[in-house]
Order: structure tokens, then sequence, then C-alpha cells
């Protein structure tokens, strides 16, 4: 369960921030390829997404380490992969940004999140089941 718990821990984070450039906040250089300090409407409605998908990929490893039962478990193990997926690419896509805040800041984290989806798919931290 430690791994759920740092992962949205970062999810939450990365939530904020998001948040902050729906509402305009000048960090447009460290998301979406870095081109706008101020982050116009379509990258706006973007960040917005992200935010769902935060949450979505919260309740998944939650799900998975048996700590909540949204989804039928082969559908929380499976998405777990997708998620460790979703994860590298967006160490490859944040790796290749021409905003060098973008690369120095979102790799590092895209990596630790990559990891806890690892651990998390693996079934490192899965709550044991009571007979």
């Amino acid at each position: 369960m430690p791994f759920a718990l740092t992962l949205t821990v970062v999810l939450a984070l990365l939530a904020a921030f998001q948040l902050a450039l729906v509402f305009g906040a000048p960090l447009g250089r460290f998301a979406w390829g870095g081109r706008h300090r101020v982050l116009p409407e379509r990258l706006r409605i973007g960040s917005a997404v992200s935010i769902i998908i935060y949450v979505l990929i919260a309740v998944i490893a939650w799900d998975r380490v048996g700590a909540v039962d949204v989804f039928p478990s082969p559908f929380a193990e499976i998405a777990m992969w997708v998620i460790f997926a979703y994860f590298v690419l967006g160490i490859l896509m944040n790796a290749i940004s021409r905003s060098k805040p973008e690369r120095c800041t979102m790799v590092p984290v895209t990596l630790v999140l990559a990891v806890l989806s690892f651990l998390i798919a693996m079934g490192y931290g899965v709550l044991a089941m009571a007979i």
C-alpha cells in the first residue's frame, strides 16, 4: 500500500500543478512542450483532462492493491500495466521536449510514477485477503 499512497501523493501534486495551469498560472514552460508561458485555452482543457486521468489512475492503483473495490480484479491488474506503459511513454515524450525546464522537471517525476506503477502492477503492496 505504500506504493499506491506515494503514487497518489505525486499525482495530487501534479494535479495541483495542472490546476494552476488551467487557471492561467505562468508555468507553461514546464508542460505541454514548454512553448507557452500561459497556456492557451486548448491546452488548459488538456490540463483539466489530465487531472481527471490522474484521479482515475489513483483509483485503479488503490483497487489493484486491494484498498478499494471499484473495478473487476482482472481489469485493475491489466490497467496497471497499461498505466506503467503510459508513464514509460511519458518519460520518452518529456525527454524529447524542446523545453529544458520540462525535461529537467517532468522526466524525473514521470520516472518515479513509472517505477511506482511497475511495483503496483507487479503486486507489491497488495493487501492480504482475509479468508
